[in-house]
């Protein structure tokens, strides 16, 4: 311990006692007649350690000045830091750790996520298969034959089909029944379809049959019959066609996939019915005569029915120059015979045809349940007799996506409902419509016309 006494001298007291006394420093001579006073009396006292002085004392620190200045800046700042945050040194540290381990934890989600991208791109990259290649030749190794790449577009699964056949030869007539899909391939963005299911019969075609529209669902049930009037010879001759399509309202219509059973190859003496895996739909088989665009609005409270004609795309060209002149015919039947016609415009020289034109009919609600809408586009010809490009027709005996356009219309009275349909022939529509050909006569008509009659 070091001791100041006064202002005047430094000196350590148990090395001092120690000392003898012709080895003290002089130091001491030089104090004050008061300080050499006070010394004495300490002395004269016995105690070695205690000093006993009317002056102020102070205590000087041991630690030697070279020692201070050697102390780690950035440790004292770290020290000073920890010292003016109010928790305990536990909690301070506690929060570091849990700091680091959730850093350490992000760096390691993010290196695992650029592996798993790298992997997946990798992936990708070898998605197209090579086959027959046998490592023989170095040739096939570098560039092999286009007939051996398997892009894998061509084999994707579209799904299945459960459908039945069923013959009557009495009265020759072919029931096809479509039961039930399963596991389609989904078309839509949202990993879904909308499906339904075009059947008819090669090579002849006369009738083209749709089931019901089902929305979002890859695995439909139909249950809907179909029957054609085919003769046993014309059976064995003949096709089966079953083709699944997913339906947008606006674009042409995709194919999912077809069924196509020869029917000659079948035991008629008993019903068939079975699944069969819906395979690639076969090109060039028909015939496209183009698409047309309309809009349906009916207001039940004016008993008012308006056909808008909006266009028409990738008509069928039937002039030499590789062109039409197309114009639509809107007709509507009733009780399957004909009753109202309107017509539009000439388009000259088009295959592509934008009309927007509407007609009016005046249909009662009685009627709007027997009326059917018939839509044909004709080439005009001057000179000669105008020529059929195709025919659609709606109603409440209509089926498939006409039937729904219908339904819509129906279900939302005053809002006008736009939709594509693809053009059918002629030959098709009307014997689906079985038209009669005289318009029957109203029963009053006749009596005022006999009454007019009796009384002139």
């Amino acid at each position: 311990m070091s001791l100041a006494i006064g202002h005047f001298a430094v000196f350590e007291l148990d090395d001092l006692f120690k000392m003898p006394t012709m080895h003290r420093p002089s130091r001491f001579s030089n104090l004050t007649p008061k300080a050499s006073e006070s010394w004495g009396l300490m002395k004269a006292a016995g105690s070695p350690n205690l000093i006993v002085t009317n002056q102020p004392v102070h205590i000087v620190s041991t630690v030697s000045a070279h020692t201070n200045g050697s102390v780690d800046p950035a440790a004292g700042f770290f020290e000073d830091l920890l010292t003016h945050i109010h928790l305990p040194r536990w909690a301070i540290f506690t929060i570091f750790g849990a700091a680091g381990l959730i850093l350490l934890v992000c760096c390691l989600c993010i290196c695992i996520k650029c592996c798993c991208k790298k992997k997946k791109r990798h992936q990708k990259d070898q998605q197209i298969l090579l086959k027959g290649l046998n490592g023989r030749t170095a040739t096939a190794l570098v560039q092999p034959d286009t007939g051996d790449v398997d892009y894998g577009s061509t084999k994707q699964y579209r799904g299945k089909l459960l459908y039945s056949l069923e013959y009557n030869a009495t009265l020759s007539e072919l029931t096809v029944g479509i039961k039930q899909a399963d596991s389609l391939k989904a078309m839509d963005l949202g990993r879904s379809s909308d499906p339904y299911v075009k059947v008819y019969i090669l090579p002849e075609k006369s009738k083209v049959f749709e089931t019901k529209v089902f929305k979002n669902t890859l695995n439909p049930y139909f249950n809907e019959q179909f029957t054609f009037q085919l003769s046993k010879s014309t059976l064995q001759k003949s096709t089966a066609v079953m083709k699944v399509f997913d339906f947008n309202r606006f674009t042409k219509h995709e194919i999912i996939g077809e069924l196509r059973v020869q029917l000659c190859n079948i035991d008629w003496n008993h019903v068939i019915e079975e699944w069969q895996d819906l395979a690639t739909p076969a090109k060039f088989e028909e015939e496209s005569l183009g698409e047309i665009c309309f809009s349906l609005c009916y207001v039940p409270t004016i008993s008012k029915l308006t056909v808008a004609i909006l266009e028409a795309k990738n008509l069928k060209s039937m002039d030499l120059g590789g062109s039409s002149d197309p114009f639509v015919k809107v007709q509507l039947t009733l009780d399957k015979r004909k009753w109202k016609k309107k017509t539009t415009s000439v388009k000259k020289k088009t295959l592509n045809p934008y009309f927007n034109e509407s007609f009016t009919f005046e249909v009662s609600m009685d009627q709007i349940q027997r009326v059917s809408l018939v839509i044909s586009v004709w080439d005009y010809d001057a000179m000669s007799r105008n020529d059929s490009m195709g025919k659609v027709f709606l109603g409440c005996h209509s089926t498939g996506n006409q039937l729904r356009h219908w339904a819509d219309m129906l279900s939302n009275p005053r809002r006008p409902v736009a939709q594509w349909h693809s053009l059918l022939s002629a030959e098709q529509v009307n014997s689906t419509l079985g038209l009669k050909k005289n318009f029957p006569v109203p029963s009053k008509f006749k009596e005022s016309q006999l009454f007019k009659k009796h009384f002139n």
